[in-house]
């Protein structure tokens, strides 16, 4: 006989009671100072604001939009919105006015909560004038009406709201790696059902149910973030989550939190490592990693510098992990796992265990997760985090799913014996070369983006006899490209790495060039989403012109 999970808003109302005076958020504002936020001050926020937004007439399971950066107020008034009985749909704080405007209008949102934004001058234009909107404590200069005047003024929702399995308790927007974005609609049975899987393998990985501190700072309107951190969180009820203050005190954060749980994508940990060799060449590190006693003293000095000698778990999702930097990061002591999973099925599909983590792998299926591959080698899934559908789009719904509910992930890849899953590539991202072969370039991007030298690759090539990759230098290189001897010193390593990697694959994936950026990739250029993946459509049409003349070129490095 199978139980149905606790749904989370009653495993929510039992911290309150449970866990009152535990510390739940702690928020910095600036200069060194914190807010702390216990259980019982956290929902009674949320609760003043639940019967606020009761008394503003919205329609019955209406959508409010929260626009902020990671803060302790995003997760009070997610609270809120569900006990008043409405649908959270969270907006990345990084979004263009096109972008914002566009999930206003197509989600219908009622109201927008404003909070902590670098360039919310650039995008209010993007709000609809007739929108109502709130003010978080952190939220820039306006005119609004604010969090902190609305709970003053407004008693607190009694009782513990019920919400229906069924109910929408989100609709989360793609972050737009391939074109508009697409909301997944998601109930409280399927995101319940998720965060209960997550917790408990992350449980059975440590031991136990255990109290816990996390750093909040990947994009909460990403399904990463949002299941694995606030959801799971909010379901387990022993952790305390900080929050980081800025992109510039971001090592002061993490040594604030000193976190035992950190998750965090490819490109930060691969710009965490590079950090470490800017202080010390990686055959040097290597090598006092090899002498018995030192080396673990090394490790522990290296980890204590990131900001992670008190990790126990650290997960790495929403791109391909390079398995040498796996590695890497596992001989320093670091317990370090790759997951996989999508916004369709709430970050509940694969992830590496104690007992199944080859490197190259995500590891095997969560329980209760079904996966096969196709025909075409498309990996196909049925999460019991499954969204209910794009909203609004039943035309998706329809190409996206098998006739027996399985979803068509776009991803190629393969199964081990054991159950491991290996992600190939994207099944839209192979291109043909003139010669009819298809190249998957990410498995290539991955070999790469191991070098220490390399920040972020794309490897393109339609049409033409050979593949070419287009690569960004690490950040601290860039600033030193005007000194003749490091570019002559970068050329040679790269020529070296192009004809390492040339030999790892097959034949008609081989490279003819790598062409170094002439500026990095960013969120703010367009050129990365909001979690750091690339954007391949709109940096292939930034060099279409270019191209050609490489190809013309003799050399196989080639500065842009």
């Amino acid at each position: 006989m199978t139980t149905t999970p606790a749904l989370i808003l009653d495993r929510i109302f039992e911290h309150e009671k449970n866990h009152a005076q535990q510390i739940f958020l702690t928020q910095p504002l600036g200069h060194g100072q914190v807010t702390d936020y216990t259980w019982a001050q956290t929902m009674d926020q949320a609760r003043r604001m639940a019967a606020h937004l009761q008394t503003m007439g919205l329609p019955r399971a209406a959508r409010i939009a929260i626009l902020s950066k990671n803060c302790a107020h995003f997760f009070m008034a997610e609270l809120a919105i569900w006990m008043a009985g409405y649908t959270t749909v969270a907006i990345f704080p990084t979004e263009q006015a096109e972008t914002v405007k566009f999930v206003l209008e197509h989600s219908e949102a009622s109201l927008l909560f404003v909070g902590k934004l670098d360039e919310w001058h650039k995008q209010e234009p993007g709000v609809p004038a007739h929108l109502p909107r709130i003010a978080f404590p952190l939220a820039p200069a306006n005119s609004y009406d604010k969090w902190d005047d609305i709970i003053a003024r407004t008693q607190p929702l009694t009782g513990d709201a019920a919400r229906e399995p069924t109910d929408l308790a989100m609709i989360i927007y793609t972050s737009g790696s391939t074109g508009q974005p697409k909301g997944a609609m998601h109930s409280f049975e399927r995101i319940s059902a998720a965060a209960t899987g997550i917790i408990k393998q992350m449980d059975d990985s440590l031991g136990g149910h255990q109290k816990h501190r996390m750093l909040s700072y990947l994009p909460l309107a990403h399904v990463f973030e949002r299941a694995f951190v606030e959801a799971a969180g909010l379901m387990h009820g022993q952790m305390q989550f900080f929050f980081a203050e800025s992109l510039d005190t971001f090592v002061q954060d993490l040594q604030r939190a000193r976190p035992t749980i950190f998750i965090s994508v490819p490109r930060l940990w691969l710009k965490f490592q590079q950090g470490v060799f800017a202080k010390m060449p990686a055959k040097k590190l290597n090598l006092l990693l090899s002498i018995p006693v030192l080396g673990g003293v090394v490790r522990k000095k290296v980890l204590a510098g990131l900001g992670l000698d008190h990790v126990q778990l650290a997960g790495s999702g929403s791109a391909p992990l390079p398995a040498d930097l796996i590695r890497w990061y596992r001989k320093l002591g670091l317990n370090l796992v790759e997951g996989y999973a999508m916004t369709e099925d709430f970050a509940y599909s694969h992830s590496q265990t104690k007992d199944k983590n080859d490197p190259g792998t995500v590891g095997p299926p969560y329980p209760g997760v079904q996966v096969r591959i196709s025909p075409e080698g498309e990996i196909l899934i049925k999460s019991p985090g499954q969204m209910i559908g794009y909203y609004k789009r039943p035309d998706l719904d329809a190409q996206s799913f098998t006739s027996d509910g399985f979803f068509k992930t776009g991803d190629l890849g393969s199964r081990k014996a054991d159950g491991q899953l290996i992600i190939t590539g994207r099944l839209k991202e192979q291109f043909k070369t003139s010669k009819g072969k298809y190249v998957a370039p990410a498995p290539i991007e991955n070999r790469l983006n191991a070098h220490p030298m390399i920040e972020l690759s794309m490897v393109s090539g339609s049409g033409f006899d050979k593949a070419y990759a287009l690569v960004v230098l690490a950040e601290d290189l860039r600033p030193k490209l005007t000194r003749t001897d490091i570019r002559e010193q970068v050329e040679s390593e790269l020529l070296a790495l192009l004809a390492q990697v040339n030999q790892q694959i097959a034949d008609y994936e081989q490279l003819k060039m790598l062409v170094i950026a002439k500026e990095a990739w960013s969120i703010e250029n367009g050129c990365l989403t909001p979690t750091m993946k690339i954007k391949r459509s709109r940096i292939e049409y930034g060099v279409q012109h270019q191209v050609d003349e490489w190809y013309s070129n003799s050399q196989s490095i080639i500065w842009a």
